[in-house]
């Protein structure tokens, strides 16, 4: 198999990142009026990782297209990491929005809308009560301080190189000696994340058993199928040891569905007759209003509201004044209803599938060792052999190859997820943006493998 010759790399990613410059001097001249008002010129620290010298200014994005101030048109591939996984601005959702804006937007009381939502979960997931939040980093927040509680236990379990947002507990990873510590750019840990969670490599049944033995983990959050690292499958077997571990020591089990719902209209859950304790759901659930919910079994509520305290239920540490508020109800109800369709998973998923057989073809006819999975309407190359956990796929990982075929792309109008190379599909992706995204990957493995 063929290595990337670095000196080529390093040649054609000067020659992307001039002529990505070169075509965008209006995103250039926002970026630079941008850098005297925001922070590294971005609104969001993450932005500045896109692979140009600085990232596309928008104009205006519809469905699974959009176009940057110096009007240049993207297939948007990355569609705000699942967030716009629906495509941008569905038609149902931008229509009960509007008309729940005038309304009213957020009263700190419920609607209609809130019990509407909650029903369709109950069909979608198989748990009967739910809640709501802003994002999927506070519903999972929120759902293991309740594990803490419930169970009365002080730890927490995640895979290595998992992601669930912003929770502090999760930032942690094994070191080559196997002890547990902060993780790569955790910034700021309030302490060292060791002290309150026990990682294991995803698909390790062995090392699962042996940290949920002492009976100390209140929870284990896991990712149906790990996305965020690239997509790491599970392997058959291990869902069924997982729930019949964590129930053996008590544990409860958390699912955390918000990018694994690309497997179907129930996610991962419904797809594969999962039975979490706790699911969380965001990013798309709102088709990119802020909104998440999270879900508990029969007894999982009934313990949870046995310890409720009415006096102290305002101050807990879960919940928020806008959480559940009204407007973002109104997009769950429309996009749950009349996008995120099984109607919808039936053309999205073979989009991917289209898209993940070209990228295959280019590979092979290339002669690199790469690979390509999917899952669902979700897909990703690595730069190495398929993984079976986190620590493969992050050693598959190249930061410098990464940019490339990203600018490389961008430069082409299509753009993928910048912290990985995941392409997810909308409902309005078609088969000739497919084709387009494997004619110019073809292009760029072509000009690496020389």
């Amino acid at each position: 198999m063929k290595t990337v010759d670095r000196a080529r790399l390093q040649s054609l990613m000067q020659r992307e990142q001039k002529k990505f410059v070169n075509e965008r001097p209006k995103s250039k001249a926002l970026f630079e009026r941008a850098r005297k008002s925001l922070l590294a010129g971005v609104p969001m620290n993450w932005m500045v990782k896109w692979a140009g010298a600085f990232p596309p200014f928008v104009r205006e994005a519809q469905g699974a297209h959009f176009f940057d101030v110096d009007g240049h048109r993207y297939t948007d591939f990355c569609l705000g990491d699942t967030g716009a996984m629906t495509g941008h601005s569905p038609f149902a959702t931008v229509k009960a929005v509007e008309e729940q804006s005038r309304r009213g937007i957020t009263l700190m009381l419920p609607g209609e809308d809130s019990i509407f939502v909650a029903e369709e979960l109950q069909k979608r997931f198989n748990l009967p009560y739910w809640q709501f939040a802003l994002t999927a980093t506070d519903a999972n927040r929120f759902s293991i301080r309740l594990a803490r509680q419930i169970t009365g236990r002080p730890k927490i379990l995640v895979f290595n190189w998992c992601y669930h947002g912003t929770v502090d507990e999760t930032f942690i990873t094994l070191e080559a000696n196997g002890s547990a510590g902060p993780r790569r750019g955790n910034i700021g840990p309030p302490v060292n994340p060791a002290v309150t969670t026990k990682v294991v490599e995803f698909n390790d049944v062995g090392s699962l058993e042996r940290a949920l033995a002492p009976g100390d983990v209140a929870c284990a959050l896991a990712e149906p199928a790990m996305t965020n690292v690239g997509i790491v499958h599970p392997q058959p077997g291990y869902h069924a040891a997982l729930r019949e571990l964590t129930r053996k020591h008590g544990t409860l089990l958390i699912i955390d569905e918000t990018h694994t719902i690309c497997a179907g209209p129930g996610g991962y859950t419904r797809a594969e007759n999962l039975e979490p304790d706790v699911l969380v759901f965001g990013k798309a659930i709102g088709a990119g209003i802020p909104g998440a919910a999270y879900g508990f079994s029969q007894e999982v509520a009934e313990r949870i509201v046995a310890k409720q305290e009415l006096e102290n239920c305002d101050v807990g540490g879960i919940g928020g004044t806008l959480a559940g508020n009204a407007l973002s109800l109104a997009a769950m109800r429309a996009t749950l209803t009349k996008v995120l369709t099984k109607e919808a998973f039936d053309r999205m998923i073979p989009m991917a599938e289209r898209w993940t057989a070209g990228v295959a073809k280019a590979i092979a006819d290339a002669g690199l060792p790469w690979h390509v999975t999917r899952l669902g309407c979700r897909a990703e190359y690595l730069f190495g052999a398929e993984p079976q956990n986190g620590t493969q796929a992050h050693d598959a990982m190249d930061f410098e190859l990464e940019r490339f075929m990203h600018l490389y792309a961008m430069n082409r109008g299509i753009l993928l997820t910048p912290f990985h190379n995941m392409a997810l599909m909308s409902p309005q992706t078609e088969a000739e943006d497919v084709e387009r995204h494997t004619k110019v990957f073809r292009e760029a493995v072509r000009e690496l493998a020389g």
